[in-house]
């Protein structure tokens, strides 16, 4: 969103080389975690798996990660079982089991302390609360560069415009891609000229997607534009808007715009239940720089930002 304050830590070269190659690691650990849900997990079994010695491989996971790679494993069973509950008509019991659980009742309780709610209570509300309207993980589509840079780094922006449409919608009524489609083509239409070619989608915030109320025909207002200024012209049939400034989590997806749905699954589903951050009441957003090669490029990045405390 708006101008962002960034500290670069300059290493020698090897030493950068180190960094990527233990971070690929924690890459592959998680792929393998992440394919491996519903088989026997254990730390041993993860070290192994990427040619790493155990004593090593625990302590520098939880460095990176923040959490230990049995709690890691734990939380990812408990949301591949929000999944199951919403997308498949297996008995809670048999979730349980499959994922790991001792017992319905230790499922029930391990659930409950991380999502307010039991198991059945969720599944009876029938939409997936946890993620919105972002499908489940696809794990085939990650690739281990996702996972090593789905660390957010933490930047700070001021205030910033920009120009565009209001868009209103629900999961049942999503029309975003046509009104990206208009939006681009009225910009070539008045030949506009920006400070920069930095696009935007914002999810504005709002009271109709409360994680308790949410479902599927809620509304929600989405404003797809351009970054500009304040004093420049806005274009015929456009509005201004402003992004407030502060502290946000920058994650970066890499790859088309099919797959962004399981980056924000990592997101919901991962990074953010098991942070110290809280998201604070402002909007999110995904900006489009000239790291965006195109939707179906695989090699197209897009940033994503989410306000924090």
């Amino acid at each position: 969103m708006k101008r962002l304050e960034k500290i670069f830590i300059i290493l020698p070269i090897k030493e950068e080389e180190t960094v990527l190659k233990d971070k690929q690691i924690i890459g592959r650990a998680i792929i393998f975690i992440e394919t491996n849900l519903y088989e026997p997990l254990t730390v041993e079994s993860v070290a192994t798996a990427v040619s790493y010695s155990y004593y090593h491989f625990h302590r520098y996971f939880q460095a990176v990660m923040g959490e230990t790679i049995g709690s890691y494993i734990r939380s990812r069973r408990l949301t591949q079982a929000t999944y199951d509950l919403i997308y498949s008509n297996k008995k809670i019991l048999d979730i349980a089991i499959s994922l790991y659980f001792e017992s319905a009742e230790s499922f029930t309780r391990a659930f409950r302390k991380r999502y307010g709610i039991t198991p059945t209570q969720y599944r009876k509300n029938g939409i997936d609360t946890l993620i919105g309207n972002h499908q489940p993980m696809q794990i085939n589509k990650m690739t281990e560069w996702n996972y090593v840079n789905l660390s957010p780094e933490i930047v700070t922006f001021e205030p910033k415009f920009v120009a565009g449409f209001r868009v209103d919608m629900s999961i049942e009524n999503n029309n975003t891609l046509k009104m990206w489609e208009k939006f681009n083509t009225q910009l070539v239409k008045q030949n506009y000229i920006s400070m920069n070619n930095n696009r935007y989608g914002i999810y504005e915030t709002g009271g109709t997607c409360l994680p308790n109320t949410f479902n599927k025909n809620s509304e929600a207002t989405l404003f797809i534009g351009i970054e500009t200024s304040s004093d420049n012209n806005v274009p015929k049939g456009m509005k201004l808007k402003e992004i407030s400034g502060g502290k946000y989590a920058k994650f970066i997806h890499k790859g088309t715009v099919k797959n962004l749905i399981s980056t924000y699954h990592y997101i919901w589903g991962v990074w953010l239940p098991n942070s110290s951050f809280q998201i604070d009441e402002r909007d999110d957003l995904e900006c489009y720089t000239e790291q965006f090669l195109g939707a179906e490029n695989e090699e197209s990045q897009i940033e994503i930002y989410f306000p924090i405390q």
